[in-house]
């Protein structure tokens, strides 16, 4: 399982570093609290209807899977600074 608010401030910050202030028009800061809903609630919209996640937990869906990738961008990416230090 993630540490839910430190995944979703390693998601800014790579959105941030990547050059997004807003994807597709809706800023970080939404994104973030639209991840955060995903992930406490287990939910989503999808055309403009609310689903929620009743089989399984968030962590198999494709989202908590992208994040997961994003989380182990940041420790490689830290990882790989310490090494160059030594």
């Amino acid at each position: 399982m993630l540490p839910q608010q430190e995944a979703l401030n390693i998601l800014v910050e790579f959105l941030h570093v990547h050059g997004y202030r807003k994807v597709k028009g809706v800023p970080l800061d939404t994104i973030r609290k639209l991840a955060s809903i995903v992930l406490e609630q287990n939910v989503c919209v999808y055309d403009k209807k609310i689903y929620k996640q009743v089989l399984g937990g968030a962590m198999g869906s494709s989202f908590t899977l992208t994040l997961a990738n994003i989380f182990m961008w940041k420790w490689q990416k830290e990882l790989v600074r310490r090494q160059d230090m030594t």
